[in-house]
């Protein structure tokens, strides 16, 4: 599973990417998380809020800090 946070480093979006690491350690789920911070690979993603959250190219999440239940339910847990 491949899981990409986008956003600059604002307070949402680096709350978003914890919460998304604690999901997936404490749960044990193969994936990689990667955090994407250029304005303009965010760009090319076509979403225009962040903090962002795609999961195997699906945008599941954009422009607010996702709860831990709809990280969970994404991640199928």
């Amino acid at each position: 599973m491949e899981i990409i946070i986008l956003g600059p480093g604002c307070a949402k979006c680096n709350k978003t990417e914890k919460l998304i690491q604690q999901v997936v350690k404490e749960n044990k789920v193969d994936a990689t998380v990667e955090k994407v911070t250029d304005m303009m690979k965010i760009a090319s993603y076509g979403v225009f809020g962040t903090p962002s959250v795609i999961i195997d190219k699906e945008v599941k999440c954009t422009g607010k800090v996702p709860k831990i239940d709809d990280i969970k339910a994404w991640l199928g847990i």
